[in-house]
C-alpha cells in the first residue's frame, strides 16, 4: 500500500478525508437553511416547519443502523459508501429541484422536497458508520498511533464541512436573487454538487483501498442472542429457574464471553435511556433557534449584515476552542484541586448547562416578543387611516369613537384602530373642507385594513386596502409604496421592483434586505426619473411610503405599527445560549463517547454506537411531539425543554451513582484465562484417553 512522503500514513486516506468533508459540508448546508425553506417558501407554519426538519433529523440517525447491517453483512464498507452515495446525490438534486418555483405547483415542491429529504437521510445515515471505519481500516495493526492521529484529522475534517457550509450556504440564499425571491435552489445545489465531488473523490481512490470483506454484524448477533435468551426462558423458566442473569438462558448456543459481553453493553445501554431529552435541546439550534433569530436585529453596523440561519457556525466554530481548553486547563485545573471528576459526573454537569442555554433562550425570547404582538381577536378587525387628501379630515363611524381628532395631511397613522368586525359593511362618515361623504367596505374578523383618504375636484373619497401585520418570516423588512400622482411611476429598492399605477395605488407588501436607502430611483413616463431617500429600513419592520408630488416626486416614510416594530433586541444576545450549549456539548457528547467505548470490549463498540446514535434519533422525536403537540408560547416551550432537561439530570445522576466502572482489557484477559485453563483441562483429558487406549491396546 502506497505511503505519503515516507510516513505510515497510507495515501488512501486523503480521498477518505476529502470525502468526508464535502459530505459534511454538504449535509450541514443544506440544513442550516432547511427551516427557513419550509417558512418561506413552502409556507409553513413554524410548529410544522420545526416537526418535520426534526422528523429529517430523527431519520439520519435511524438509518445508521441500516447501514452498518448492510456494510458488515452484504456489501462492505467500500461498496456500502458507493452505492448510498449515489442515493445521496439523487436527494440532493431532487431537493435542488423542489425549490425552483417555475417546476410545478406546491403541491409537486412538497413532494420532491419530501422525497429528496427521505433520500439524504438515507445517503447519510447509511454510510455515516462505514467511512470512518472504511479510513481506520486503511491501517495496519503496527501503526495504531498513526491511525488515532486520523482520526483526529477526520473529526477536524467535519468540523471545517459544517462551519464553511452554515457559513456560505445561508450567503447563498439570500444575498443572491433568482427567480424573484430567495434562491433556495442555489442554496441546496452547491450542497448537490459538493456531494457529487464527495463521491468522485472516493471513487476516485478505488485502487488504492484496502477493504476487508463483510464478516457479519455483532449488531445482529447481540439481538440474536438476546432474542434466544428471552425465547429460552420463557420456554424453561417452568422446570429450569436456576440462573443468576436472564441472559444466561443463552448459554446453550452462545458463548460466555459472549455473554458476559453483551452484560456489559446493556448496562452501558440502560444509562442511555435518559440521554435523549438532552438532543431535544441540542438539536434545536437549527429550528426553534434560527426562528427566533429572524426576529432579532442581526445589523452589526451599517456594514455587515448576518444571516439568522448562519448563526449556527457559532456551535462548530465554539466546539473547535472548547475542547483544547477543557482537555488542557479546564479539566487538569480541576483535578489540581483534587475533584474526582468521573465521565458520568461530566456528562450530568453538560446536561445543567444545556437546561442553563434554554433558560438563556427564554429570556432572549421573552424580550423578543416585545416587538411582536399577537393576533387580532376573534370578532375585531384593525383599522389606520392615510390621509392623503390636503388638508385635514374628520372621520367618524357610528357608535364608535375611535378617530375623535382630525386627521392631518400626510399625519402617521399613530397606531391601528380596533373595529368590531361583523362581515357586513363598515360606514365612515368623513368630512373635509366642510363637505361630508360616506365611505363603505367590508370588514372581516381578524384582519387589519388602511383606509386611504383622497381628494379631487369631485370632493372627497375613500378607498381600503388589506394590511400584512405579522413579521416578514426571515426577518427582513415588508415595503410598500401609496402613489398619489396622476402618473405611474415605477421604483427599484434593492433589487426589488415595485410598479405603481397613477392616481391613488397601494403597491403590495415586498421583502426587501435591511439597510439604508438614500438613494432609491423612482421613474415615470412624462417626468423622468428623480432620486429618493428611504433612510434605514430596519429588521421586522413594515413600512409604508407615500409618493406625492409637492416640488418633484417626494416620499414620506410611515411605519406600519401594530405588530412589524422593529427588531430591537440585538442577535449577539443569542451568543450566551451558544455558549452555554457547546460547553453542554463538550462535556456531554464527546465525554459520553469516550465512556462508552471505555466500557465495551473492542468487538462491542459498533453496538454502543447505534446506540447513542438511536439517543440522537429519540431526542428529536421528542422534539417533533412537542412542536406539534404542546401548543405552548415559544418562552414558556423553552422553559419546558429546560425543566425536563433539569428532571433527567436528577434521574441520571442517580443512575450514574450507583452505576460501576469496568475495565473490558480485565474481561479479556479473565476470558483468555479461562480459555487457557479449558484448552488445558481438555488437553488433560484427551491425554487420559490416549493413555487408556494405549494400555487396552497392549493388552
Amino acid at each position: 500500500m502506497k505511503k505519503l512522503c515516507g510516513t505510515n500514513y497510507p495515501v488512501s486516506i486523503c480521498f477518505i478525508v476529502v470525502n468526508e468533508f464535502c459530505e459534511r459540508f454538504s449535509y450541514y448546508g443544506m440544513k442550516a437553511v432547511l427551516t427557513l425553506y419550509f417558512l418561506t417558501y413552502l409556507h409553513w407554519d413554524k410548529d410544522q416547519s420545526t416537526a418535520v426538519y426534526h422528523a429529517f433529523s430523527s431519520l439520519c440517525y435511524f438509518t445508521p443502523i441500516l447501514g452498518a447491517l448492510i456494510a458488515d453483512s452484504w456489501l462492505g464498507k467500500f461498496k456500502t459508501i458507493v452505492y448510498l452515495s449515489v442515493v445521496y446525490v439523487i436527494g440532493h438534486v431532487v431537493k435542488s429541484v423542489g425549490a425552483i418555483p417555475t417546476v410545478g405547483n406546491s403541491n409537486v415542491h412538497i413532494s420532491l422536497s419530501m422525497l429528496g429529504l427521505i433520500l439524504i437521510a438515507f445517503g447519510t445515515g447509511g454510510i455515516k458508520p462505514c467511512v470512518a471505519a472504511f479510513g481506520g481500516d486503511q491501517f495496519d495493526e503496527e501503526h495504531a498511533s498513526e491511525r488515532r492521529k486520523f482520526f483526529s484529522i477526520f473529526y477536524m475534517s467535519i468540523n471545517a464541512g459544517s462551519l464553511l457550509s452554515t457559513v456560505i450556504t445561508p450567503i447563498l440564499r439570500g444575498d443572491v436573487q433568482c427567480f424573484g425571491g430567495d434562491c433556495y435552489a442555489l442554496a441546496f445545489g452547491v450542497p448537490a454538487a459538493l456531494m457529487i465531488v464527495a463521491l468522485v473523490v472516493f471513487v476516485g481512490g478505488s485502487s488504492l483501498y484496502k477493504r476487508t470483506p463483510p464478516q457479519g454484524n455483532i449488531l445482529l448477533e447481540v439481538c440474536n442472542c438476546i432474542g434466544f435468551a428471552i425465547k429460552n426462558r420463557w420456554k424453561r423458566s417452568k422446570y429450569d429457574s436456576k440462573r443468576k442473569h436472564w441472559l444466561d438462558w443463552a448459554e446453550e448456543k452462545y458463548s460466555k464471553r459472549l455473554i458476559q459481553e453483551i452484560k456489559m453493553v446493556l448496562k452501558v445501554l440502560v444509562l442511555y435511556i435518559p440521554l435523549p431529552m438532552f438532543w431535544a435541546l441540542f438539536d434545536q439550534q437549527g429550528s426553534r433557534w434560527t426562528l427566533q433569530a429572524t426576529r432579532m436585529n442581526m445589523a452589526f453596523g451599517d456594514s455587515f449584515v448576518i444571516k439568522p440561519d448562519q448563526m449556527q457556525m457559532l456551535n462548530a466554530l465554539l466546539i473547535l476552542l472548547f475542547i483544547p481548553v477543557f482537555d488542557l486547563v479546564i479539566y487538569p485545573l480541576v483535578g489540581f484541586c483534587g475533584i474526582n471528576v468521573t465521565p458520568l459526573r461530566k456528562m450530568a454537569t453538560g446536561m445543567i448547562f444545556a437546561s442553563l442555554a434554554f433558560v438563556a433562550a427564554a429570556l432572549v425570547e421573552v424580550n423578543v416578543v416585545r416587538s411582536v404582538v399577537g393576533p387580532v381577536p376573534v370578532g375585531r378587525c384593525l383599522l389606520q387611516v392615510f390621509n392623503v387628501a390636503e388638508g385635514d379630515v374628520m372621520l367618524k363611524i357610528p357608535g364608535s369613537d375611535v378617530f375623535p381628532d382630525p386627521i392631518r395631511y400626510l399625519q402617521d397613522p399613530h397606531t391601528y384602530e380596533m373595529l368590531p368586525a361583523s362581515g357586513e359593511q363598515l360606514k365612515l362618515e368623513v368630512t373635509f373642507n366642510g363637505t361630508q361623504s360616506e365611505c363603505n367596505f367590508t370588514s372581516h374578523q381578524q384582519e387589519a385594513y388602511s383606509l386611504i383618504v383622497y381628494s379631487d375636484p369631485t370632493g372627497v373619497h375613500c378607498q381600503h386596502v388589506s394590511d400584512h401585520i405579522t413579521k416578514n418570516e426571515d426577518g427582513n423588512p415588508l415595503l410598500r409604496f401609496l402613489n398619489t400622482r396622476p402618473h405611474a411611476i415605477n421604483l427599484t429598492v434593492g433589487g426589488v421592483a415595485f410598479l405603481l399605477a397613477a392616481n391613488v395605488s397601494m403597491s403590495p407588501n415586498r421583502t426587501v434586505d435591511r439597510g439604508q436607502y438614500p438613494n432609491v430611483r423612482g421613474c415615470s413616463a412624462p417626468d423622468g426619473c428623480s432620486s429618493l431617500d428611504l433612510g434605514l429600513l430596519d429588521f421586522g419592520a413594515s413600512y409604508t411610503v407615500v409618493l406625492t408630488e409637492d416640488s418633484g416626486l417626494t416620499a414620506h416614510k410611515m411605519e406600519d405599527v401594530w405588530s412589524p416594530e422593529a427588531n430591537d433586541v440585538h442577535i449577539t444576545w443569542q451568543v450566551p445560549q451558544y455558549v452555554l450549549l457547546t460547553i453542554g456539548e463538550v462535556m456531554f457528547s464527546i465525554t459520553g463517547l469516550e465512556f462508552s467505548y471505555s466500557q465495551a470490549p473492542d468487538n462491542m463498540k459498533s453496538v454502543l454506537q447505534a446506540g447513542w446514535l438511536l439517543t440522537v434519533a429519540f431526542g428529536n422525536v421528542i422534539v417533533l411531539i412537542v412542536a406539534e403537540g404542546a401548543g405552548l408560547e415559544q418562552w414558556k416551550e423553552f422553559l419546558l425543554f429546560a425543566g425536563l432537561l433539569l428532571a433527567v439530570f436528577i434521574i441520571f445522576s442517580v443512575m450514574a451513582y450507583f452505576y460501576t466502572y469496568v475495565d473490558p482489557d480485565q474481561l479479556d484477559k479473565k476470558h483468555r484465562e479461562e480459555e487457557d485453563d479449558d484448552d488445558d483441562m481438555k488437553k488433560k483429558a484427551n491425554d487420559v484417553q490416549l493413555n487408556k487406549t494405549g494400555k487396552s491396546i497392549r493388552l
